[in-house]
């Protein structure tokens, strides 16, 4: 049934600007976004092509261009032009040929709901529409998590890490996460989802790397958390093939051959990576770093990659520690390291990226390869400020990351993008980030990082991903009556009210409903301390 939140005011990335728009109807059906706009415009009567459309059954599934094409609503000509246009605007196609003049809005809900198979007069029937009332409510397109090691929930906040920096807060922690097991990592990461939705986030992406030897642990628990939760996810397969006795930082339990690592990529892809627009899991391979396995295994994960139209991630120069470790062993810098191997591309994307120079910022713009900026965990371990600015002025791709649980210690998106906001100013420029650049970091930034042109918008045609924030929250009270972005960027971040996923409601009044929360917490922490130091 469609949906619609009448009279909220909205924040989202408009023609390459951040805008709030208030006094805003967002309507959502079949996992789409139908209708954005002004509620004193809405329709009060079906658009003309109802009753008009070739039938449906023909139409069901196709291309939305295609679609358009054969209702007599665009020519061929004029979706070619859009689909030029979205590879540089990096939006979602319906939205495009509205803004181009092509087409109507009432013309792009007909051919969206004909796409998935319903007769577009639906929602003109009495009681066709579910209203949600917007009144007090700030809506934001569904927030976009870059990095994330989900299973570190297991792990955050142990005294004896605390005041780590990496390479010894991951000697120490390694000798903990080979007890790993699925079911372990299947609640750890049930724990660091829900985080994650009650900040506003509905999109992840998770990098799991440790597959300890003779552990039931696959890629399989991540997937069926995100499931259970209904979160979108980028479900990483990391790979460690280098253990202590080959000079690694893990212990040999830990890592895998290199033939069992290739192996379980090609099946968990085979398996589980689906490429389509509005999917809701996807495989990416991702080696844990880049000094973590053989060179021969940063090559081949490469080439499967791109047989399978996934996307590359991997840690990159992070520390100081790290970039003296490659200097040593492949005597060139993190860096170029990995552009000497072809790990530098628009299918790419780094976590972290704190010791960059010019020429390599110089680089990663030019190759188009995304960064995943993770503030926090970089303080908390003590691993310096990374160059967003000079990022983002030089172009390259940057979106937010919270990190593992364990380099936090939470798993709140919108606090990360305080973050980032804060740590630019830090050193002395007061501008150094405004709310609106933070805002897309948090938002578009992630969705071009992922490669998801139809997330993270708050356009007809785009995925229904919305997070609603109570403005009559303490701790947007007095902010939001000033500036709606300001107030989420600047003040103490809100907790989600409503978040939808797919236009499914998933988190209700502040609550995730799928799970008995006391119980599964309770349960939670007795696991917890059994990996305790």
């Amino acid at each position: 049934m469609k949906k619609r939140i009448d009279h909220a005011t909205a924040i989202t990335c408009l023609n390459g600007k951040v805008a709030v728009l208030h006094d805003s109807s967002i309507a959502f059906e079949d996992g789409r976004i139908t209708h954005v706009g002004p509620t004193r415009d809405l329709p009060t009567s079906p658009p003309p092509c109802v009753g008009t459309m070739p039938p449906v059954e023909r139409l069901r599934g196709r291309p939305l261009g295609g679609i358009l094409v054969a209702m007599g609503a665009v020519t061929e000509e004029q979706v070619r032009q859009a689909l030029d246009r979205q590879r540089t605007t990096r939006g979602v196609i319906g939205q495009t040929l509205i803004d181009l003049g092509h087409v109507t809005e009432g013309q792009i809900e007909c051919a969206l709901a004909a796409q998935a198979g319903r007769d577009p007069g639906e929602a003109w029937k009495p009681g066709g529409v579910t209203i949600i009332p917007g009144d007090r409510m700030l809506v934001v397109p569904g927030l976009v998590n870059t990095h994330h090691h989900l299973y570190q929930s297991l792990t955050r906040c142990l005294p004896a890490v605390q005041n780590a920096g990496l390479f010894q807060w991951l000697t120490t922690l390694y000798d903990r996460w080979q007890a790993l097991t699925a079911d372990a990592l299947r609640q750890a990461a049930t724990i660091s989802l829900a985080e994650l939705l009650l900040s506003g986030c509905t999109t992840t992406s998770d990098h799991h790397y440790l597959f300890p030897a003779g552990s039931d642990v696959s890629i399989e628990a991540v997937l069926e958390a995100a499931e259970l939760l209904g979160m979108r996810i980028h479900a990483c397969r990391g790979s460690m093939s280098l253990g202590r006795s080959a000079g690694g930082l893990p212990p040999d339990s830990c890592v895998q051959s290199h033939e069992a690592i290739l192996a379980d990529c090609q099946r968990a892809l085979l398996r589980f990576h689906d490429p389509r627009p509005l999917a809701m899991r996807r495989i990416d391979l991702a080696p844990c770093s880049p000094f973590s396995v053989t060179p021969e295994l940063l090559d081949e994960t490469r080439t499967l990659a791109a047989e399978h139209h996934a996307l590359l991630h991997t840690h990159a120069a992070e520390t100081l520690d790290e970039e003296r470790f490659c200097i040593e062993r492949f005597g060139v810098r993190p860096i170029a390291y990995l552009h000497q191997h072809q790990w530098l591309a628009e299918h790419v994307y780094l976590a972290h990226c704190v010791h960059l120079n010019d020429d390599e910022i110089r680089l990663l713009a030019e190759t188009g390869t995304g960064v995943a900026h993770c503030p926090s965990s970089n303080m908390r371990l003590g691993s310096g400020i990374a160059p967003i600015r000079r990022m983002i002025d030089a172009g390259v791709k940057v979106g937010m990351g919270v990190d593992g649980s364990s380099s936090n210690d939470g798993g709140n998106l919108l606090a990360e993008a305080r973050q980032a906001l804060l740590l630019q100013r830090v050193m002395g420029n007061p501008a150094g980030m405004t709310a609106a650049e933070a805002f897309r970091l948090a938002t578009v930034g992630g969705a071009d990082v992922l490669h998801r042109p139809e997330i993270a918008r708050l356009e007809n045609g785009a995925a229904a991903d919305l997070a609603l924030f109570d403005t009559a929250d303490p701790a947007l009270a007095g902010a939001f009556a000033q500036d709606p972005l300001g107030a989420l960027m600047l003040a103490q971040p809100p907790r989600a009210t409503s978040v939808f996923i797919a236009g499914r409601q998933v988190v209700d009044n502040g609550r995730i409903t799928q799970i008995d929360w006391p119980r599964f917490i309770a349960d939670f922490n007795r696991l917890v301390g059994t990996y305790a130091l």
